[in-house]
């Protein structure tokens, strides 16, 4: 099958997509997971959310909601067994009869299929591609609207009716067995939880479980859609979770694993698109767990401690569990240092420590006897840590932490910066925590930049103790260190230039247990290709070579989400290099092309996503320009600030995102840091208790973001409004013309000549659909009542309404 089929049928795998509903005694529309079809002679939409622009249309309230969505899963040697439970509860005063439909995945793959209510199996019967279609257009026919454009093509099962009676609930099981897709070693598992974005009230709680064993040992473990927890029990099992609460899920969930005998295992994904002239790719790098048996690599840790008169108070005290959590996982034969600093320096000892259980104790009294009070020297503080280093011997890391500007010694941003460079003879990696809103945040990134480590920004609410373990415990371990990767592509010669471009991380220096290396970079040449990774274990030179495939136009269409995830980190990189080194044209633009391009909205681009303006923006460069230098003067205007605090931690944050749920969340910021108050766009969200109170009168509109964090935490679903995804696609709205990113140069009025006409649901729009790819219908489907759709397929315009 080719992967284009695939992927369109795999995509709805599973879940409880489709719900039938017909209340008993009444043809009233009800809103929630799951379609709405009536039986009868009247014609309504299906449940949709409508945009938030428009005005209110009337709705009867929602008469039942989904409390609970529950995936667990087990995955064993390509094999997985999916169960997935829906509590559904009825808030109407009569009983509702109800069918269950859901898509049939690609031929062959799911096995052992069971459908249970409240835990009586019920009858479910295999519609094949061809009947499901009719079906499908039968639906999109009648209710004038194109949301069922995703399902077209796909068979379905469809259970038997069942009741859910009034004030009652129903737990719907669905059960299967399905054989993973594997490309090359990775095994691909994915389960379409995107589409409960047709619920027009937010999910109360969703949660993931998915259990991995292999008969050898797990290596990457990669989700692009979601931040996953992953536990390791040992080297052959692993198992993700994921937790949200009160959600519109946007993405489906994904999940990417290989396994492996060697000591270090490195993938590749790679997409290269139509029409462009290079290809994008991930690579995912991961060494063995550490075993009980074998030595850990020793290392360095120097923990550079401010007790300025600002860290008094709660502060220093957390500040004190932090260097505290920092000793007491160094292992025996590291070497360490704690450094205090106010007007002048302290140290436990004038040059580094073996840990052991003696200078453990002087470290805990030393460490307890750090007050706040007096003045910053920033300089003089890392001065005397990295006079400590005298070899490259071990890595060495330096845990720096302040929470404000310096007021003593050098006080010199850029030489401060430039002194910590020129002392840093052997390559010690400095991580920098600012904590609170006085810090000279771009300060800690000039230091981190040039000294191969990153900045973490700790707000004043947050726990510094926390900060600082989180952080710590993905860096307390080495295994590779010293590490060079070098790609090497067959057919490119020395004559032709680097094969590849743009990676991201760029100093990357070691591999840590128990983590993986995410890379991003994009390629010239599709075909073979080999990756040699080369560095020490246990002091050892030790080099890996692994055998991959760049993709070309014709095979990259599988792994589209590389595409983004690129994009964003090369904004990140872009960001910090006009922050830290001025302004830059070139730079300015190619900003601006990739947030355009790609849907990604940042402080410098926000207004890409104000609907009200004139859609000739979207493409006048020179407005854009002048629009993105306006924000990035802003940026440059200091260090300190709670404004500069926020943009520097997110523009941190987006250098190394490595999933679309993350991509959301920081466009949703920037609407924030950007002092735009309207409803944020693009991989932005808006909270859902900015919608309206009642969800049958107006929703968030669909194809837009849904993001969440922990069940216990505060974020919520967010829905968006000027700027949508649809499937692989970025679409922009001005009024109530949508322009989707393929045709954001064209001009309605001027191009009329060569633009198509068509009614949505006429014979030619249904010819059209038929001609798409399920990605090109995902732009179709998004289009809502009263808008009109500007789009290329193919090479040619058309004008949809």
């Amino acid at each position: 099958m080719k992967n284009s089929s695939y992927w369109s049928a795999v995509k709805f795998l599973g879940l409880a997509l489709t719900l039938f509903m017909v209340s008993v005694g009444s043809t009233r529309n009800v809103h929630g997971q799951g379609f709405l079809i009536s039986d009868g002679i009247e014609r309504y939409h299906l449940p949709r959310p409508q945009p938030i622009t428009h005005p209110a249309i009337s709705h009867p309230a929602p008469t039942y909601s989904i409390r609970e969505f529950l995936v667990d899963a087990s995955i064993d040697q390509q094999i997985a067994t999916t169960q997935v439970t829906q509590v559904f509860q009825n808030h109407g005063s009569t009983a509702m009869e109800v069918s269950f439909v859901f898509p049939l995945p690609y031929d062959g793959a799911v096995d052992q299929m069971t459908f249970l209510v409240d835990g009586k199996e019920y009858e479910a019967k295999l519609l094949k591609a061809d009947e499901a279609r009719k079906i499908y257009e039968g639906y999109l026919r009648r209710n004038q609207d194109p949301a069922l454009l995703e399902w077209v093509g796909t068979g379905m099962f469809r259970s038997s009716v069942f009741p859910l009676p009034p004030g009652g609930t129903r737990t719907v099981t669905l059960r299967y067995s399905q054989l993973l897709r594997k490309d090359g070693s990775l095994t691909d598992y994915l389960f379409p939880l995107a589409t409960t974005r047709y619920t027009a009230k937010p999910i109360e709680k969703v949660s993931f479980r998915v259990a991995i064993s292999d008969a050898q040992e797990i290596k990457n473990v990669y989700s692009p859609t979601h931040s996953v927890d992953i536990k390791r029990d040992d080297a052959k099992n692993v198992v993700v979770s994921l937790g949200m609460a009160n959600v519109i899920p946007q993405f489906d969930f994904r999940l990417i694993y290989d396994s492996s005998a060697t000591a270090v295992q490195a993938n590749l994904l790679s997409y290269w698109p139509e029409g462009e002239d290079q290809g994008y790719f991930v690579m995912l790098a991961s060494p063995s767990i550490q075993s009980e048996t074998n030595s850990p690599v020793r290392k360095s840790v120097i923990f550079v401690l401010d007790q300025s008169g600002s860290m008094s108070g709660q502060k220093i005290e957390q500040a004190r569990e932090a260097a505290k959590f920092v000793l007491n996982n160094l292992n025996a034969d590291d070497l360490f240092n704690i450094i205090s600093y106010d007007g002048s320096v302290r140290s436990m000892s004038p040059e580094l420590q073996r840990f052991g259980p003696d200078t453990r104790q002087t470290a805990v009294g030393f460490i307890n006897g750090i007050n706040a009070g007096g003045s910053t020297n920033i300089d003089d503080a890392l001065a005397t840590a990295l006079k400590q280093i005298s070899d490259d011997s071990l890595p060495h890391y330096v845990v720096f932490l302040t929470d404000g500007m310096p007021t003593a010694g050098e006080t010199n941003e850029l030489k401060i910066a430039e002194n910590c460079k020129s002392r840093n003879a052997w390559r010690a990696r400095v991580i920098s925590f600012g904590v609170g809103y006085d810090v000279n945040s771009r300060l800690l990134d000039r230091i981190t930049r040039d000294n191969f480590g990153q900045s973490e920004y700790v707000s004043p609410n947050e726990n510094i103790e926390e900060a600082v373990s989180r952080l710590y415990k993905k860096i307390s371990a080495p295994v590779l260190t010293k590490m060079t990767i070098d790609f090497q592509v067959a057919g490119v010669t020395l004559a032709d230039g680097p094969a590849i471009n743009r990676i991201y991380p760029q100093m990357q220096s070691e591999l840590f247990a128990g983590n993986q290396l995410v890379m991003v970079g994009r390629y010239k040449k599709a075909g073979a290709a080999k990756i040699k990774i080369a560095g020490e274990v246990a002091g050892k030179p030790q080099t890996f070579e692994f055998d991959v495939e760049f993709s070309g136009t014709q095979t990259g269409g599988r792994y589209p989400f590389v595409a983004k995830i690129w994009a964003m980190r090369r904004i990140g990189e872009i960001i910090d290099l006009l922050d830290l080194k001025g302004t830059n044209q070139e730079l300015i633009d190619e900003l601006i092309k990739l947030s355009l391009k790609h849907g990604i909205v940042t402080p410098y681009t926000a207004y890409l996503a104000d609907e009200n303006s004139d859609f000739r923006q979207l493409s006048d460069y020179r407005f854009q320009s002048e629009e993105a230098g306006k924000q990035l003067a802003g940026l440059g205007g200091g260090g300190g600030g709670q404004a500069a605090f926020g943009l520097r931690s997110q523009k941190n944050s987006m250098k190394a995102v490595d999933n679309l749920a993350v991509g959301q969340d920081l466009a949703f910021e920037s609407q924030q840091l950007a002092g735009n108050t309207g409803p944020a766009t693009g991989f932005g969200v808006m909270p859902v208790n900015a919608l309206p109170q009642n969800p049958a009168v107006a929703s968030p509109p669909r194809g837009t973001g849904g993001v969440a964090g922990d069940l216990g935490g505060e974020r919520t679903s967010r829905g968006v409004s000027g700027v949508r995804q649809a499937g692989n696609s970025t679409i922009y709205k001005r009024g109530d013309v949508l322009f989707a990113d393929n045709a954001i140069d064209v001009d309605p009025e001027k191009q009329k000549a060569e633009i198509v006409e068509l009614t949505r649901f006429s014979d030619e729009w249904f010819k059209l659909t038929k001609a798409n790819s399920s990605d090109e219908n995902a732009i179709l489907a998004d289009q809502n009542d009263g808008e009109i759709l500007i789009v290329r397929f193919r090479g040619s315009i058309y004008r949809i309404k």
